[in-house]
């Protein structure tokens, strides 16, 4: 049955959709010995033979699916070229095609997704299957209740408005805030920016929960491989549930 190549790409761990497409683009992508440039090309994946940058492309055997409570300081990604950490340094070992789910800021931290499931990566950060994720905020200044109902009527940014599901303030003194910040989107700084908005400067921002998952016993560094159960569940909640998983407990 022909597959959108983008999928195809994905699937096979070379990268997420959005970057296939751009990889296409750029013309780094052949069929069958011709460069494809088009945007929702299809092809036969038991038949046409598919190459990146000259290297020819098959779907990996074995997926992965960790969890890792990322540290301040570290990139997104697992490659950076000009040198600066990534999150590959506190993941050593993992196979080819394994890269994060969605981002975290340089200095945020928390909770962090990583596999070669394509599609499961793919559906996970986008809008429509409206992901859950959880923060705890630490900002400068005391958050008034005037303010938190701002926060909880949403913020305009860049013409869009950020709405967040939940917004709970669990502390204020002494010149400090503490809030739990709950919302299923994930543009860039979304959660800094609003902050900003209001007039408070994030100075900690740790994501504690993704899609019903929780970094809870995880220690900060930390990584592990997702259990069968908590696959399934992840897959369940973006509609692909029955999928096999290569993961276990």
């Amino acid at each position: 049955m022909p597959v959108r190549l983008n999928k195809f790409l994905a699937q096979c761990g070379v990268a997420s959709r959005r970057e296939a497409d751009r990889l296409i683009g750029h013309g780094k992508v052949k069929v069958n010995g011709r460069v494809v440039d088009q945007m929702g090309v299809r092809i036969d994946e038991s038949r046409d033979r598919v190459e990146v940058n000259g290297r020819p492309i098959q779907p990996e055997r074995r997926s992965v699916f960790v969890m890792l409570n990322k540290p301040a300081g570290f990139l997104v990604t697992m490659n950076d070229p000009l040198g600066r950490p990534t999150v590959r340094k506190l993941l050593p070992g993992l196979p080819r095609g394994v890269v994060p789910v969605g981002r975290l800021d340089f200095d945020s931290e928390g909770l962090l997704l990583l596999t070669n499931d394509g599609e499961l990566a793919f559906r996970l950060t986008h809008p429509r299957y409206e992901v859950p994720k959880t923060y705890l905020v630490r900002v400068d200044g005391e958050v008034s209740p005037e303010t938190l109902a701002r926060l909880q009527r949403g913020i305009s940014l860049e013409k869009k408005k950020a709405v967040p599901d939940k917004v709970v303030l669990l502390e204020a003194s002494r010149g400090k805030s503490q809030l739990r910040l709950e919302l299923h989107e994930g543009r860039k700084r979304e959660v800094r920016r609003m902050f900003e908005a209001v007039g408070h400067r994030v100075n900690r921002l740790r994501r504690v929960e993704f899609a019903g998952l929780t970094i809870k016993n995880l220690p900060v560094g930390e990584w592990r491989a997702l259990l069968a159960r908590e696959v399934s569940a992840l897959k369940k909640a973006v509609g692909l549930a029955g999928q096999r998983s290569a993961s276990s407990e």
